[in-house]
């Protein structure tokens, strides 16, 4: 029975590995496409990093980033460069379809990538950075004399106009320049005119990018592109590589629920109403102990929004401001200070939310018009804790020996040697007085010493007044 069941096994066996030979050959004709849409920012970075993985876990012979990006933040586009370069998978991006762009940062990854391609249509450029925090129009102290030397001395040796820019800007831009010069070096494109949409911000569209060299190829579609690039041999990370894409399938992958997630929460908008409600839930559990729900859910919130605030690039002024109106506006639940701490710390954690974050990116900004909502709100939501407050203090007191200040009594008795006693709340009470007070006078309580009033006459007091 046993040698009769071994050749069944051995059959299965073969079979089972005749397949897993077959898939896994099938899937190294798989080629990965990635999409990213809009600005740059830290779930894009997450999207391809976690993608590059897949694809060098499954094999496949090439990856393909469709881009339509009007820029983003730098630090992600170097992450992605670095990724690129890094790669052991040639990376053919392609901005399609017509009517996309790969402005900004999309200009520097498309010239990293060992492949660049457009379909008709497109365009790429204006890859200029644009300052991040800092005061605009300052001139950098330390090189202030030798930056006006250098200008005066190429204005006399080359008759042009000089340039004007602040020196942090100068620097970013020089930076910038060498950046894309050298991914232009190293995939052998047009450099020149790289450094050239750097410094004047000029773009291009695609007929115009293939004719001066800085794309390799312009395509219909993706099909289009596989076609054209087959056999073309590439520079990798382990070595030079020729494509083979002829009957190549394209496997789309989309983000899933944690790039999404990601881009949510890094939203700055999103990040600093996280942050937000994360401190009114922390004040509200403060000032009223036990609730628990409110502290648990600011908890969260703070937490979620700091891991968002890390991702971006944070001007540290602005964040120390808003820890400074944080704790103000704590205070203000623990020694209420009639509004003056709470809108203290309201102005500084306004100042703070404006200076957070200073990309230059539109889509990486907290913006201005959520800023002064969520301050008016926060205004009058201070503002009248403030004036409760206020009201109780000028309030009379209901209860317990204050409240006998200022009430009419009437004497019980007349007073013999400035002692006596009156009635006051339907209470007999002892009574001193300067005055002489006899029976049925109305006094008035102007102190209280432990069971002894200090009354005067109510009548004389309004005469004199």
């Amino acid at each position: 029975m046993k040698l009769r069941l071994l050749p069944i096994l051995l059959l299965l066996a073969f079979g089972l590995s005749a397949s897993q030979a077959e898939d896994a050959e099938d899937m190294e004709r798989h080629a990965l496409l990635f999409t990213i849409e809009g600005a740059i920012g830290p779930a894009a970075v997450d999207y391809l990093k976690r993608g590059f993985s897949q694809a060098q876990d499954r094999g496949a012979p090439l990856i393909i980033i469709q881009m339509d990006t009007p820029g983003g933040l730098d630090t992600a586009m170097r992450d992605i460069i670095r990724a690129i370069i890094a790669s052991p998978i040639p990376v053919a991006t392609y901005v399609a379809p017509g009517g996309s762009r790969a402005a900004s940062a999309g200009t520097y990854i498309l010239y990293a990538s060992h492949v660049a391609a457009m379909a008709p249509g497109t365009n790429l450029g204006a890859a200029t950075p644009v300052q991040i925090g800092g005061a605009p129009g300052v001139e950098d102290f330390n090189d202030d004399d030798d930056d006006n030397a250098d200008d005066e001395k190429a204005e006399e040796e080359n008759d042009e106009e000089p340039d004007r820019r602040p020196a942090m800007e100068r620097k970013l831009i020089e930076d910038a320049v060498a950046y894309i010069r050298a991914l232009a070096d190293m995939r052998g494109r047009n450099a020149d005119w790289a450094e050239k949409a750097v410094r004047e911000s000029v773009s291009l569209g695609a007929t115009e990018a293939l004719e001066l060299n800085v794309i390799d190829h312009v395509a219909e579609n993706v099909d289009d592109l596989l076609a054209q690039i087959h056999g073309r041999e590439v520079k990798v990370a382990v070595g030079t590589v020729t494509l083979d894409t002829k009957d190549l399938i394209v496997t789309r992958v989309d983000p899933d629920w944690r790039n999404e997630l990601l881009a949510i929460i890094t939203n700055p908008n999103i990040a600093y109403i996280l942050m937000l409600v994360g401190i009114y839930g922390l004040i509200f559990e403060l000032a009223n102990p036990g609730s628990i729900v409110p502290g648990v859910l600011g908890a969260i919130c703070i937490l979620v929004a700091l891991f968002a605030f890390q991702a971006l690039p944070i001007n540290y002024a602005g964040a120390a401001l808003m820890l400074l109106g944080v704790a103000f506006m704590v205070a203000e639940a623990f020694m209420p200070s009639f509004g003056i701490l709470g809108i203290g710390g309201l102005v500084a954690f306004a100042l703070g939310s404006l200076l957070l974050v200073d990309t230059g990116v539109e889509a990486y900004e907290i913006s201005m018009a959520l800023v002064i909502g969520v301050s008016i709100v926060s205004f009058a939501v201070f503002f009248g804790i403030a004036s409760m407050a206020l009201r109780a203090y000028r309030m009379n007191v209901t209860a317990g020996r204050e409240q006998l200040l200022g009430l009419e009594a009437v004497a019980a008795a007349d007073f013999v040697d400035g002692r006596g006693k009156v009635r006051v709340l339907g209470e007999l009470w002892n009574a001193e007085s300067e005055e002489a007070i006899r029976k049925g006078d109305s006094v008035k309580v102007t102190a209280v010493d432990g069971l002894h009033l200090q009354v005067s006459r109510a009548g004389a007091e309004e005469s004199s007044s």
